[in-house]
């Protein structure tokens, strides 16, 4: 047996080179193109090349100008089965897009060598010498940047080198663009400026689509593109004008000059068209691709064209190849470089650019203002870029927000955003932030296998969040990291491990959500753990030492693989990290503690004990409208959750600050499910008191003056101390410590303790210490991750009027993070209760009128976003009040009428930020404000004048939104978002049963030409409020989905269409139903009830349970067949659209392996006396659609001489054939006739209507 093949062994050879010709026709969406491959056999007995080749028709091709024989099987259209299949036979479609989804695909383009072609030996220098002077593109001054560019292309296979290099030449056209490209603005009616760019994957399959190619991520090489376009505007769409003229213009009606009508019914044809104007007709079209332009010029035989030419220096895979052209201005976002950065890296300093469409370079300028600081520190952090210059390049209806290729990002324009806009400020820089970071780990290295996924996705969004560090502060980076460590607790519960999700990412692309979640969090706790260790600098040098692997080629392929970056951890780690990897990486769940503790005072310990209780979590978790689809699919795969890891262990540092204030830290490793410690005790003073207030009280008890010694104290009493003379607690109504409480305070001996102070672990930890210590780590810790872990505590507790007090001063104190403020200001409208005389309402209603009130006065101050923190003060407290309930769950009237007031009388004239985001804020909170939740009383004693004021103002609520929202129409918000948040508004007040359900609110805004967002969010809205159960609104859905030409709309759809399955799956609605009430009185019943209750708890926890329902709901619905049929086939979806869509047909329709077949009815012959013996005979227009002899089920014979059937033109009429075969027969041919051994026949005459003849 021979020894396993190197890499590519497989295919027999590599490439090492490519060039690339493309002509984009706008008018037609076509193209035509021709490409020129290098190959390297790997071996002299090669014999066939094999390339991957779709949606392309081969014109020419030759090998070193040979002709071959090949062998070509265009996929898509091999995409249909007989036009009578349908739903049933979703499996036989399938089995046609098989080979495309495999992992590699198969390769569709096989060339046969010729026999005058000889694979010869050549020596390394010749080679070497060759490839240099393919490879040759302008090179950088500096020498680091030469040899990255030269060292991988030179770095060849010896097996390679041995044999001189086939030229493989083929010419192609592509007519029907389904996949690979995209083309904007050509519909007609459509406003937007023409353009087109490439519609990268992260899987194979995209680049083969635009040309023949080696479409695989093993196998990297140089590129030279070369893209020829319209020369202008007005040339792409002068080929639409001339097109319309030739098919539609008909000649005008002359009245005077005939010259002179006909060239203005010309223009305005060409206008209707177009729409556009002559300026907008004479921009430059502009192509934006990977790689550094070389040339740009005028096509010499068309001037109404003109050609790019790019090149890639640096090997990189065929579907990191992407381009962008149409009418781009162009934004050198180098500008925006710091004066010292930019003397730092000297000449090393890297071009950032960016181009967008007319009329948004200052929306470009003020998105991608941090994008040069950003590529500096990467540069300067770990390393220099791998290409010559980075490009940013924003497009519309783009399906993601970002697409990562060789030196361009491909990017939504939905990300710009004005600088007059706050709030996707954080959201959007860390997006760009992040597409930079995966040019160095995600293009330039890639995955070796797709297990692998989570390396790459982890360290690009670890150095992502370090930059960010840098940028936002702090607190911003450890607030955010502890926010997605609690999502990843909660989350990451019955699901496989980080590991095994990197290939069930082809499965359902939401598996990658979570990965993106967990992995540069493991990252983080990594980085903490090496950082601790002795002799280690964290895990930026090992970053560094792997991005270097990958410019010099250590990285066989430039594919990282995790055994290697393990393997990198501990060299230069020192340290071993098995342990760490098998738990956190190739181990699913997360570690939950309950932490026990008590002061020995005898032996002056403190005695802990710490117990792992995640093996005694369930893992029936219910089932999510919104992932009903992904777990179908792992079900159906049989993808099971990694097992529950019983104990984490690793070191976990713990910290007591003790009655003096010390914190005193102690390192423990946690090795079992259950750790006992002593940690010994240090101080021996008694414990201060608890606030300046409270010392400062019994300091004037005594008669002592403290003035002079509060300097002490300032870092005791630092945060939290507001609110605190004898005016303000009265006028706040402020509650403090009980004397119990005090005395039990004075007698602790230390403050409070802080598990994993240090963030090592991604957990959630439960400590069992009084409530007054959590307060204490509130106050005094200087962490915002111990503030926020008070915070929560305290809102978990019992609502009192301490509480309320504890969190107000949270909220009012300035100098805590805006994420602790608000989280205290959320936390109030839980003290908000009737019990508590709404003490938490009044606290709220307080602090927003000390911050945004004019002094002394009850109207509210003009809006000033200047400060963001108090931005989001003003945005939290509204939401807060908005949760406020009484005893009948219903919000207080003086709750709904201030959040009416503020909507209404909101004054933003003098602010230069704008406030459509705080107006969308007030716009939900007074929609939240009108809903009943929470605890209803059984029986409603409301006076009738009550409930009238109350139907008066909910009127009066609903009119102030609708009025945003027609005011959007005129005068459109950032985004539409006055619009789509009054659809949001709506819909849960429809859900909620405020207002009657009108689907008629909606459906306007789903009409093609609206703001792809907004017409998303109508349809979200139709399918949460349960409209997909209807057959018109399901027929209606499925049409956009495989009518629009928008990749962003088609996507979109598909999810929110699997997500009303989810929901008609697990039952939502339906649960109120099931419990029959008489009097307001619930009516129990026993037997059947139980019956009902299993199928509901089957529904809801179960796949198979939720599958069987969703069955039975619409497993026999015709409309939805022929809908879910026709997007299926229809010839505007993409490969992965048809498969998605086929997965749906798996889980609704049982395959049935049957074809309706179209044959003819035979017709009788009739006989017309001519006279003078003639007769003529002719076929009757009657068929008969009865047989002459009756047919006898079962026992029919068909005899070979009656099987030959006239063949005149087909009547209306459909035989319906099933095979029936015997269970130790074998399938005979379909051609073969029938003999009593093989297959009987069932035939199923379905009639025609009442207009066929008889």
């Amino acid at each position: 047996m021979e020894p396993p093949a190197p890499a590519l062994a497989g295919l027999g050879f590599s490439v090492s080179h490519q060039k690339v010709e493309l002509d984009i026709d706008f008018a037609a969406k076509s193209l035509r193109g021709k490409t020129e491959i290098m190959i390297l056999p790997h071996y002299k007995e090669l014999k066939k090349i094999r390339l991957n080749c779709r949606q392309c028709s081969l014109k020419r091709l030759n090998i070193n100008g040979r002709p071959p024989t090949l062998l070509y099987s265009e996929p898509y259209s091999r995409f249909r089965i007989h036009p009578t299949a349908g739903v049933h036979q979703h499996h036989m479609l399938r089995q046609r897009l098989a080979p495309q989804l495999k992992e590699p695909p198969e390769e569709e383009l096989v060339v046969n060598l010729p026999k005058s072609v000889r694979i010869e030996e050549t020596d390394l220098f010749a080679l070497d010498t060759q490839s240099s002077r393919i490879n040759g593109v302008q090179k950088r001054d500096s020498g680091d940047a030469l040899s990255v560019a030269v060292t991988p292309s030179a770095r060849m296979d010896d097996q390679a080198s041995r044999y001189k290099p086939l030229m493989v030449y083929i010419e192609f056209t592509v007519s029907k663009v389904r996949d690979g490209l995209q083309f904007i603005g050509l519909e007609e009616g459509d406003p937007r400026y023409p353009h087109a760019y490439t519609k990268n994957s992260s899987f194979p399959g995209s680049a083969c689509c635009l040309f023949p190619c080696v479409d695989d991520l093993t196998t990297r090489c140089t590129w030279e593109i070369t893209i020829k376009c319209p020369r202008t505007l007005g040339d792409a769409v002068s080929h639409l004008v001339n097109a319309g003229n030739k098919q539609d213009h008909q000649p005008s009606i002359s009245l005077g000059d005939d010259r002179e009508d006909v060239m203005m019914a010309d223009e305005g044809f060409a206008q209707d068209l177009s729409g556009l104007s002559d300026e907008e007709k004479a921009l430059d079209m502009a192509v934006v691709c990977s790689g550094d332009l070389t040339d740009e010029i005028i096509d010499p035989l068309d001037p109404a064209k003109k050609i790019f030419i790019f090149a890639s220096n640096t090997p990189v895979v065929a579907q990191h190849i992407g381009f962008a052209i149409g009418p781009f201005d162009h934004v050198d976002l180098s500008e925006f470089r710091e004066t010292d950065e930019d003397d730092k890296l000297g000449q090393n300093a890297i071009h950032v650019h960016g181009f967008c469409l007319p009329g948004r370079a200052e929306e470009v300028k003020n998105t991608c203002m941090p994008m040069a600081k950003a590529i500096d520190f990467f540069t300067l952090t770990y390393g220099s870029f791998p290409f010559s210059s980075y490009k940013i390049c924003f497009v519309d209806d783009q399906a993601k927000d970002t697409v990562e290729t060789a030196s361009l990002s491909l990017c939504n324009n939905n990300l710009l955003f004005p600088e007059d806009i706050i709030e996707p400020l954080n959201t959007v820089t860390r997006k760009l932030v992040c597409a930079l970071a995966r040019q160095w780990i995600g293009i330039n290295i890639i995955a070796k296998e797709p297990r692998d996924t989570w390396v790459l996705v982890g360290i690009a969004s670890f150095i992502t969040d370090i930059f960010m560090k840098k940028l936002s502060g702090n607190n911003e980076y450890r607030f955010r990291q502890k926010q997605s460590a609690d999502q990843v607790c909660e989350l990451d519960v019955a699901r496989p491990s980080l590991y095994d999700m990197g290939g069930l990412i082809p499965l359902d692309p939401s598996e990658l959500e979570l990965i993106e979640l967990k992995a540069p969090l493991v990252l983080f706790i990594l980085d903490r753990r090496l950082a601790k260790a002795g002799g280690s600098s964290g895990l930026s040098r090992i970053i560094s030492r792997i991005f270097l692997n990958g410019k010099v080629g250590d990285l066989p392929g430039g594919a990282l693989e995790t055994k290697h970056f393990i393997r990198t951890c501990e060299k230069l780690g020192h340290t071993k990290l098995e342990i760490f990897f098998q738990q956190w990486v190739f181990g699913a769940g997360c570690p939950r503690f309950y932490v026990t503790q008590r002061f020995n005072k005898k032996k002056l310990v403190v005695e802990m004990m710490i117990n792992q209780v995640q093996s005694q979590q369930s893992t029936n978790r219910d089932i999510r409208a919104d992932t009903f689809m992904r777990d179908a699919k792992e079900y159906d795969h049989e993808v099971y959750a990694g097992p529950v890891q019983p104990a984490f262990t690793g070191p976990m540092t713990i910290r007591i600050h003790e009655a003096d204030g010390t914190p005193y830290e102690h390192i423990v490793d946690i090795k079992d499910t259950t750790t006992r410690l002593d940690i010994p005790y240090n101080t021996k003073y008694k414990r201060l008191k608890r606030s300046r207030r409270q010392k400062e009280r019994a300091a004037a008890a005594a008669g002592i003056d403290i003035s002079t010694d509060t300097q002490d104290d300032v870092l005791l009493y630092c945060l939290g101390d507001v609110l605190q003379s004898e005016e303000e607690v009265l006028d706040w109504r402020l509650a403090d410590w009980s004397k119990e409480d005090e005395d039990r305070m004075n007698q602790e001996s230390f403050e409070w303790i802080r598990m994993d102070a240090d963030f090592e672990w991604i957990c959630k930890i439960s400590v069992a210490m009084p409530g007054y210590m959590h307060v204490s780590q509130l106050q005094q810790d200087r962490d915002v991750v111990a503030q926020f872990e008070s915070i929560q505590y305290i809102a978990a507790q019992k609502e009192s009027p301490l509480v309320s007090t504890i969190l107000v001063r949270t909220l009012m104190d300035k100098r805590y993070f805006h994420g602790i403020r608000t989280a205290a200001a959320h936390a109030l409208a839980k003290c908000g209760k009737e019990d508590l005389e709404w003490i938490g309402l009044y606290h709220l209603e307080k602090a927003f009128q000390e911050f945004f009130y004019l002094p002394g006065s009850a109207m509210t101050k003009q809006n000033d976003f200047s400060d963001r923190n108090d931005y989001y003060i003003q945005c939290s407290i509204p939401q807060a009040m908005a949760k406020v309930r009484g005893n009948d769950g219903k919000a207080p009237m003086r709750v709904k009428r201030f959040l009416f007031d503020q909507l209404k009388f909101n004054d933003n004239s003098n602010n230069d930020y704008s406030d459509c985001h705080y107006i969308a804020t007030l716009m939900h909170s007074l929609c939240e404000s009108l809903i009943t939740s929470g605890y209803k009383d059984a029986f409603n004693f409301a006076f009738e004048e009550d409930e009238q004021e109350e139907i008066r103002f909910q009127q009066a609520a609903i009119d102030e939104i609708e009025r945003y929202r027609q005011l959007d129409e005129w005068i459109p918000s950032y985004h539409n978002v006055y619009s789509m948040t009054a659809l949001g508004c709506k819909r849960r007040l429809q859900q909620e049963k405020v207002i009657p359900a009108n689907v008629m609110d909606f459906m306007p805004y789903t009409q093609e030409g609206t703001f792809a967002l907004l017409r998303l969010n109508a349809f979200n809205s139709l399918v949460e409020l349960g409209m997909l159960k209807e057959d018109l609104m399901m027929q209606y859905l499925l049409y956009v989905l495989r009518t629009d030409p928008s990749p962003l709309i088609r996507t979109n759809l598909l999810r929110l269409f699997s997500k009303g399955l989810g929901s008609i799956a697990i039952g939502e609605g339906l649960a109120q139903a099931s419990e029959p009430q008489q009097d307001g009185l619930v009516i129990v019943q026993e037997g059947g009830a139980t019956d009902s209750r299993r199928l509901e708890i089957a529904r809801t926890q179960t796949i198979p349970g939720a599958v069987g329902a969703l069955r039975k709901e619409l497993g026999e619905n015709e409309t939805l067949k022929s809908a879910l049929w026709g997007a299926v086939t229809s010839p505007e979806l993409g490969l992965f659209e048809m498969r998605d869509l086929l997965d749906i047909c798996t889980l609704l329709f049982e395959p049935k392996t049957s074809l309706v077949v179209e044959l003819l009815y035979p017709k009788g012959w009739k006989a017309e006396h001519m006279g003078k013996g003639l007769l003529r005979f002719y076929r009757s227009d009657k068929a008969r659609t009865t047989p002459i002899r009756p047919l006898v089920p079962e026992k029919v014979k068909v005899k070979q001489e009656k099987t030959k059937q006239e063949n005149e033109p087909p009547s209306v009429g459909v035989i319906k054939l099933i095979s029936k075969p015997k269970k130790s027969a074998s399938m005979p041919a379909p051609s073969a006739p029938a003999e009593p051994a093989k297959p009987k026949l069932t035939l199923k005459l379905k009639l025609p209507g009442p207009s066929a003849p008889r």
